[in-house]
């Protein structure tokens, strides 16, 4: 189900998103590679000799801007680009372009040069972009089918994904997730007719998590999954989630040790454009 992203969306996401595909690899490599040999234990592979490096302050917001309010919109992807004062936050959107196209031009004031909004003018998940903030380099980047939406009743379906590295500390390096899973399976309307499509997200936001855990990365992701009751994407045990509760969460599963991620505080960022506020997660990172 997994795609690698087409010379058009690659051009999409502006040079160089693709330059070190061999460095992290491919979902669906990962996934081939599982299926053929099975799913390997990465905390037993040896890590790579490398020298610890400093700590990085790491930022990490998701963000449903939502559709009622338009007037506040510009107000709260600015309060989101201001989320941590004095630094720039990697952003998990959902929504975007979402009924109109207001968003992405308030997302590149905001958001401009420094920053790689990757997947913002993409042609088909648009919907669920991911802001990069310098100096992190984006290596290597996939858009994720997951459904193709039902008509009048929810728009297609994706996973996005960026594997990052600090330019500073050759192997710091993690992967960003972000996703939107369907409304109205199990929350609002608890419509069990919409479950098949929400389940197959969950599974398919697993299957991506897992891939890139299996190859010894740290993954961190980002969504609204509109279900209140939603725990982990991977049922793995150390599995971590931000937000104890609620439909908009940020979640995190360490790799093979070689990259190390401390949370260390959290808070909502109020928007007044829907019945979300955008969350915020502030976590320091290293080379262990």
């Amino acid at each position: 189900m997994s795609h690698k992203i087409s010379r058009r969306q690659a051009l999409m996401l502006g040079g160089g998103a693709l330059a070190g595909a061999a460095t992290l690899g491919s979902v669906a490599g990962a996934e081939s590679a599982s299926a053929a040999k099975g799913r390997p234990d990465s905390a037993a592979r040896p890590r790579p000799a490398q020298a610890a490096s400093d700590w990085v302050r790491l930022p990490v917001i998701t963000a449903n801007i939502g559709r009622k309010n338009l007037g506040a919109r510009e107000a709260a992807i600015r309060d989101v680009r201001n989320g941590d004062p004095g630094n720039r936050p990697f952003v998990g959107w959902q929504e975007i372009s979402e009924g109109d196209s207001g968003e992405p031009a308030i997302i590149s004031q905001y958001f401009g040069d420094a920053y790689q909004n990757a997947f913002l003018h993409h042609d088909t998940s648009y919907r669920v972009p991911i802001s990069v903030p310098q100096p992190w380099t984006v290596v290597n980047s996939q858009a994720t089918f997951v459904h193709p939406g039902i008509s009048g009743v929810t728009p297609p379906r994706w996973i996005n994904e960026v594997a990052v590295e600090h330019p500073a500390y050759p192997g710091l390096k993690f992967v960003m997730i972000n996703s939107h899973y369907i409304a109205g399976a199990y929350n609002g309307g608890q419509n069990p007719n919409l479950r098949d499509e929400w389940d197959l997200h969950k599974k398919t936001h697993r299957e991506q998590v897992m891939a890139h855990h299996d190859r010894g990365h740290l993954v961190i992701w980002t969504a609204d999954t509109n279900n209140a009751n939603y725990d982990q994407a991977t049922g793995q045990p150390d599995e971590h989630k931000v937000f104890a509760n609620g439909i908009d969460r940020i979640d995190w599963l360490p790799g093979d040790g070689t990259v190390q991620l401390e949370l260390l505080t959290a808070k909502t960022i109020p928007m007044a454009v829907d019945g979300h506020e955008a969350r915020e997660a502030i976590f320091r990172i290293r080379l262990a």
